[in-house]
């Protein structure tokens, strides 16, 4: 495999997944309302109509059910281009990138960012400071992104080894 590649697909990935997160959540910060500490959501509804901000919701899992399956299909390209050559290799690619993805999201967008960005933060919730500084919340979230990164970085190798290899 390059490793040239790889770092070029990891920081590709890492921009298009920051745009991914930063741009409808400057625009409408209740887009992601349902990955907020459930504090900040019960702040949030205090004084705004409750929408749906269960994991478990159709909205929510629409979001994340194409967003698993845009990466999937981005997964299957990346392996094509850095060269993975059997199952277990385009598996620890994906999974690689996948993984550094999911920590610069916990400890870099959520414990840095968003924590100190007010921009990003639900209208009426300004205020918490401390609910936005939770790093139990955002390390468990992150645990939870790590085995969910599992389905579509086993099947995008599977597929890959049975078209490829």
């Amino acid at each position: 495999m390059n490793w040239t590649i790889i770092i070029i697909e990891t920081l590709v990935m890492t921009a298009a997944f920051t745009a991914m997160i930063l741009i409808p959540l400057v625009k409408n910060p209740v887009w992601w309302i349902h990955d907020y500490p459930e504090d900040i959501q019960e702040e949030y509804f205090k004084t705004h109509e409750r929408v749906p901000s269960k994991f478990f919701t159709k909205t929510v899992l629409l979001k994340k059910g194409f967003a698993l399956l845009v990466t999937l299909a981005v997964m299957l390209g990346l392996m094509k281009l850095a060269g993975a050559y059997n199952f277990w290799s385009a598996f620890a690619l994906s999974y690689g990138i996948w993984l550094f993805l999911d920590w610069y999201d916990c400890f870099f967008l959520d414990w840095v960012l968003f924590a100190n960005l007010k921009s990003v933060r639900l209208p009426g919730t300004e205020h918490m400071d401390v609910a936005y500084h939770q790093k139990k919340y955002h390390f468990v979230q992150s645990l939870w992104g790590m085995l969910i990164g599992l389905i579509p970085c086993l099947i995008g190798a599977g597929i890959y080894a049975w078209l490829c290899c």
